[in-house]
């Protein structure tokens, strides 16, 4: 997977100036000429919500970078995005960070230090896609569990040992040591503790 970067910005020679830049370093660009155009381009489900990140200039007409990313943030937009900012603009870049913006730039920019920042919000989009795949599977795995499973791991992450669970449940220890080794397969787990912790980040 190789994120793409999408450049919303109404200067077209800075535009293209900046294609060239991260398209020469290996990273696959698309351009827009403003964040209504961006946005216009977007519908739940379809390539454009695929991992990426956004270099969004906050100074633009009609449509300002900031009122862009409010409409971003509204439609549930998961991927980094990363302010453009010109001189006298810093403290609106701050705020937008404060608001959940990935990172900003002054321009003008060193190259380098640019695609830096870019190549570590990439890195993050495919952290959050690796993500939002293993809580998919997990979810999925939790919805495999038969209901007599799901009983057992309700009492497991109560922190109920086997005795105990299958006094209240009217079963067995050996019957809940059944169920127990059932869960901890269908859930990819070793360990209760691992349970835990899964089913903390992932459910």
């Amino acid at each position: 997977m190789n994120p793409t970067v999408h450049i919303v910005d109404d200067d077209a020679d800075f535009r293209d100036g900046l294609a060239w830049l991260l398209d020469s370093r290996g990273l696959p660009t698309r351009s827009w000429s403003g964040g209504d155009m961006f946005l216009q381009s977007l519908r739940p489900g379809n390539p454009m919500w695929e991992c990426c990140v956004v270099l969004l200039d906050i100074r633009m007409e009609p449509l300002s970078g900031l009122a862009t990313f409010e409409q971003l943030k509204a439609m549930g937009w998961p991927w980094p995005v990363l302010f453009l900012t010109g001189h006298g603009e810093m403290s609106m870049a701050v705020a937008a960070v404060k608001n959940g913006a990935w990172d900003f730039l002054e321009k003008p920019f060193q190259n380098n230090l640019l695609v830096d920042k870019v190549e570590a919000a990439r890195q993050a989009a495919l952290a959050l896609q690796a993500d939002s795949q293993e809580r998919l599977l997990f979810q999925q795995s939790l919805a495999a569990l038969s209901a007599r499973e799901r009983e057992v791991l309700d009492q497991l992450l109560q922190g109920h040992y086997n005795k105990n669970i299958a006094e209240h449940l009217g079963i067995t220890p050996r019957t809940v040591e059944f169920h127990r080794a059932n869960i901890f397969e269908k859930l990819r787990v070793n360990s209760a503790v691992e349970l835990a912790h899964r089913m903390g980040r992932l459910a």
